[in-house]
């Protein structure tokens, strides 16, 4: 093998592993390995490979042994990889330093790139260089996922949420929105997570703010949020918080400033998604996503047929027939298009999309959406295109 295979076999490896440590079936193409050219150098690529070839979450000790290197060595490579987005470097909650390879997306390189304040000028190039690297294999994703559609159907029933809708509990009125209790629900056994943001903000002492990542993204590819949402949105707390701060990815806020930006978020019609450790919706939560209909990934990747739609919520609207004036506004606000009007021009509601994020009821003039309590999992295939 020549030293030029020897090193394209290098990164390919390197691209394996990255693209293995999500949940987003990425296949080892030329375009994703320039994706990792973009970010690592040679020896990145033989430091990920030696050391994160069976696991993906190590401690020092770990990378002392299998790479050989001294701590001084470990923490000035990890400090470089974590800066890339490449490496998420904090301490668990015994107070061990860890060092977890990330994925590309959900919750990883693309986020942690495109969560910063932008550049102008020249040094925008590079990030117009990296986001048309990923809107090709976004093509390329949506190719394998339409191909082998029925064989990938099972595997979305078994796919664990990727995030959980926070709903908004305030009309535009100022009015609270009307919800519907049930007491069944409500006698259950289970952890049931925070209900508002307030609720998710109030438990932590770290906080950081960073830009949308998606609309930043979009943006760069020179397509300009829609909707003229809030671009400063993002949210991350605890040692999520410490670990972008760090990294330059965000900026620090205090609770106050936090909800500040939450009552312009709700004003402006976006969605609380938060995201779990472990998307496992009984731990706490790590990063609340502000979404809007017309940027938001997780949205326009399952309406372009490459990725489902998986999400957990508490709550399902209900539109009251009798009130509903059919000005078509909760068709327009819905991110999911889970709204339409009738032959009656009366709004109705597609229970299998609907998310439970109060937009709808938000902005509903007449009043006419409630949200009905109860825990559910929403799992939409992305639509069949082909």
């Amino acid at each position: 093998m020549t030293v030029h295979a020897e090193l394209e076999e290098k990164y390919r490896r390197a691209a394996e592993l990255i693209a293995r440590a999500g949940m987003v079936p990425f296949r080892v193409t030329d375009t994703l390995i320039d994706i990792v050219k973009f970010y690592i150098d040679e020896d990145d690529a033989g430091f990920i490979i030696q050391n994160f070839s069976t696991k993906t979450t190590l401690s020092a000790d770990e990378i002392r042994l299998t790479s050989g290197m001294t701590d001084d060595e470990i923490r000035k490579k990890t400090d470089s990889l974590a800066k890339k987005g490449i490496i998420f470097n904090q301490p668990n909650t015994k107070g061990t330093m860890v060092y977890r390879l990330l994925p590309l997306i959900i919750v990883g390189t693309f986020e942690y790139t495109f969560m910063k304040e932008l550049p102008q000028g020249e040094k925008i190039k590079d990030y117009e260089k990296i986001a048309q690297l990923y809107h090709t294999l976004l093509g390329e994703l949506q190719d394998f996922i339409q191909s082998n559609y029925d064989n990938l159907l099972p595997f979305y029933e078994q796919q664990p949420a990727v995030d959980r809708t926070v709903p908004v509990f305030t009309s535009e009125s100022g009015k609270k929105v009307n919800i519907i209790i049930n007491e069944e629900v409500r006698a259950e056994e289970f952890i049931v997570p925070s209900k508002t943001v307030e609720e998710i903000i109030s438990k932590y002492d770290d906080i950081a703010v960073g830009h949308c990542f998606c609309r930043n993204y979009t943006r760069v590819l020179g397509r300009p949020c829609k909707t003229g949402a809030p671009s400063e949105v993002c949210f991350t707390f605890g040692k999520s918080a410490r670990h972008t701060i760090n990294q330059g990815f965000a900026r620090p806020v205090t609770k106050d400033e936090a909800m500040a930006i939450m009552r312009q978020v709700e004003e402006a019609g976006l969605v609380h998604k938060a995201f779990h450790n472990g998307s496992n919706i009984e731990k706490e939560e790590n990063s609340i996503c502000n979404c809007c209909k017309d940027c938001c990934d997780t949205f326009t990747l399952w309406r372009n047929g490459a990725s489902p739609m998986v999400n957990s919520t508490m709550y399902l609207s209900v539109i009251d027939r009798d009130e509903c004036t059919g000005c078509g506004i909760c068709v327009e606000r819905c991110p999911v298009d889970a709204i339409a009007l009738d032959n009656d021009g009366i709004a109705v509601r597609e229970e299998k999309y609907c998310i439970g994020c109060g937009v709808c009821a938000r902005f509903c003039p007449a009043e006419a959406i409630s949200l009905q309590e109860g825990m559910r999992r929403v799992c939409v295939p992305p639509p069949r295109l082909r």
